[in-house]
């Protein structure tokens, strides 16, 4: 019988330090989330000398806690993964040099994980991944399509070529006076209005699955400094939902396109903006009535946002692949995944 796997995983990339223990890549047997949200509140969005504080004061109780809420052992476990890249430098630096610490004192290898490699891999929570797939990231820092032939093989075929849509949201966010992270709130309120405003879709209909929100998020902000100018005042639902209306439109029909013109299995949904409800039920709807055997996956919800669990699920994998590092392990706060424009089979 095989024995089961156990991975200490460790997340600190951006504003939350986490720290979980997985069986097998699929079961969390803890998963704990220290949040910063509050500190980085007061300044409209996240300082890296905050956060990398922050994650140095949390990361050793976390570790604790997540050992003891799983019930084990360090002789228990069969690897420390970490994820080492892309984010905050000096967030991703204390993560890692925990990590390397841990691995070393306790004679256990250790699993570099890529950051949005493991928002996918959050999927294995609700089911198996099936391959070939296609995944749409959709975070703070990145919105992009990543198609996967097999198991470890990720190339994007299209992304963000200015702000991903966490950005947009939190910079709109902030023009309607919405606390950050503003995601959720303009989320809510875009359920209460209309599209009255009719913003641009960017490079909705262009041949390729690139995103653009830079001037999407500009004719929202002139919009709004316009109406304070001449002392109209705009609706906040309808301006809510005229916003995620314009970002909606342009990621389905991009998503859309591209699982017509791949053969996949599956669509995974996942990043800390898949949590949107317009996001999700606008692909819900489309799918069901344009495909009739593609299975769409969401990451749950509480494992939408950075945390540990999703990096035990994508360390499982690269353990079986024979994927590990040694203590030069070091942060790339750049890493990226292959690019490949228009890969198709």
């Amino acid at each position: 019988m095989e024995q089961d796997s156990l991975i200490l995983a460790i997340e600190s990339s951006c504003d939350e330090t986490s720290v979980a223990v997985i069986k097998n890549g699929d079961t969390i047997l803890s998963n704990i989330i220290a949040t910063q949200i509050d500190s980085h509140q007061r300044f409209g969005g996240v300082v890296p000398e905050v956060a990398s504080r922050h994650h140095i004061e949390q990361i050793t109780l976390c570790i604790d806690q997540a050992m003891k809420q799983a019930q084990v052992q360090p002789t228990d476990l069969s690897a420390v993964a970490v994820t080492y890249g892309p984010g905050l430098v000096g967030a991703l630096l204390v993560g890692v040099s925990a990590a390397k610490a841990f691995a070393f004192a306790n004679h256990l290898p250790l699993i570099p994980v890529n950051h949005m490699m493991g928002h996918i891999y959050a999927a294995r929570f609700v089911k198996p991944i099936k391959f070939p797939a296609l995944a749409l990231l959709v975070s703070g820092g990145h919105t992009e399509l990543v198609y996967m032939a097999a198991e470890n093989e990720f190339k994007i075929i299209g992304e963000t070529r200015d702000d991903a849509a966490g950005e947009a949201y939190d910079k709109v966010g902030r023009v309607m006076g919405l606390k950050y992270p503003a995601g959720k709130a303009i989320d809510e309120l875009a359920h209460q209005g209309q599209d009255t405003f009719h913003f641009p879709r960017a490079m909705e209909h262009d041949d390729n699955f690139d995103f653009s929100f830079s001037g999407l998020k500009s004719a929202f902000i002139n919009t709004v400094h316009h109406a304070d100018q001449v002392h109209e005042e705009l609706d906040k639902a309808d301006l809510a939902a005229s916003f995620q209306q314009s970002v909606v439109d342009v990621i389905v029909a991009k998503t859309v396109r591209a699982c017509k013109s791949l053969e996949i299995k599956q669509l995974i949904l996942a990043g800390g903006v898949a949590a949107n409800r317009g996001l999700r039920d606008a692909l819900d709807q489309q799918l069901s009535a344009q495909f009739n055997d593609l299975d769409f996956v969401k990451a749950p919800l509480k494992l939408c946002g950075d945390n540990g669990a999703m990096i035990g699920a994508a360390g499982e994998m690269l353990m079986r692949h024979g994927v590990f590092d040694d203590l030069t392990l070091n942060a790339d706060p750049s890493l990226e995944f292959d690019w490949e424009p228009g890969a198709t089979k």
